[in-house]
């Protein structure tokens, strides 16, 4: 094949993914009231058969596999948990289905900057570009590994929730001072881990705080709805995703 044809070919292979792109919106334009809202609910049930991969990720006990529980409706003791403990639990990425949720996994990811998970290994050892979203989890102050996650995900073009928990860790060793005041308190946790994303790039960055073991106060239910709402958008994302890498070996075909 000369080079002209193989350009050609590639042209081809672009234009067919282009138009499977707009093939709904053709559709719908050509369509009365009741046919386009029938294409729509089947392009809906196409999207929610789409494969949703949730990265959980952040420092050696930082509270990972205990979120992991919560965001899925379970203690840390029930039939199907995440394993948790004292020492470091997680050693391999380990993967539970949504039981709200249809065809979301949440990963359980080993800790960053562990012995057995170097820092400067970590990505490649969990495979992180395999997951389409993150949600990092600091105990903590920001820190450089928090710094080192987000900038990988956004270099990945993709998107991910950062969590501060053990809230009342924080709390409890606050309320040694006179001074002490809650809203305060929450308030400087807060935006020392908005700042610390603001400095790599995120001009709105949206923070929430857990609490250790009681997950119904603070952030956690306010988390639980956004992911609800934006579920279909991650979705969308994951397909584009998929598009776009279709067009990039297309091109290099």
């Amino acid at each position: 094949m000369s080079s002209a044809d193989n350009f050609a070919d590639k042209l081809n292979k672009l234009h067919e993914i282009i138009s499977d792109l707009e093939d709904m919106k053709d559709c719908i334009s050509t369509q009365d009231l009741p046919s386009a809202i029938n294409t729509i609910k089947e392009y809906l049930k196409k999207q929610d058969l789409v494969e949703l991969n949730i990265g959980v990720t952040g420092e050696s006990g930082s509270g990972k596999s205990t979120f992991v529980n919560a965001f899925r409706g379970l203690g840390d003791e029930e039939e199907g948990c995440a394993k948790t403990g004292v020492v470091e639990t997680t050693t391999e990425p380990a993967v539970y289905l949504h039981p709200k949720y249809k065809n979301v996994k949440v990963w359980d990811l080993p800790g960053i900057g562990t012995p057995n998970f170097k820092a400067d290994e970590y990505l490649k050892m969990v495979q992180f570009e395999r997951y389409d979203f993150f949600i990092i989890i600091a105990s903590d102050r920001f820190r450089e590994c928090h710094t080192q996650l987000a900038t990988e995900i956004m270099k990945m073009k993709k998107r991910f929730y950062f969590v501060r928990s053990k809230i009342d860790l924080s709390i409890e060793a606050e309320k040694r001072k006179k001074n002490f005041d809650l809203k305060n308190t929450l308030d400087i946790i807060r935006k020392d881990c908005e700042n610390g994303l603001r400095k790599i790039g995120i001009e709105d960055p949206v923070v929430f705080l857990i609490f250790g073991w009681e997950f119904g106060k603070y952030d956690l239910n306010v988390l639980q709805e956004r992911m609800e709402k934006e579920l279909p958008q991650h979705k969308r994302r994951v397909t584009q995703h998929e598009t776009s890498n279709k067009c990039v070996a297309c091109l290099q075909a």
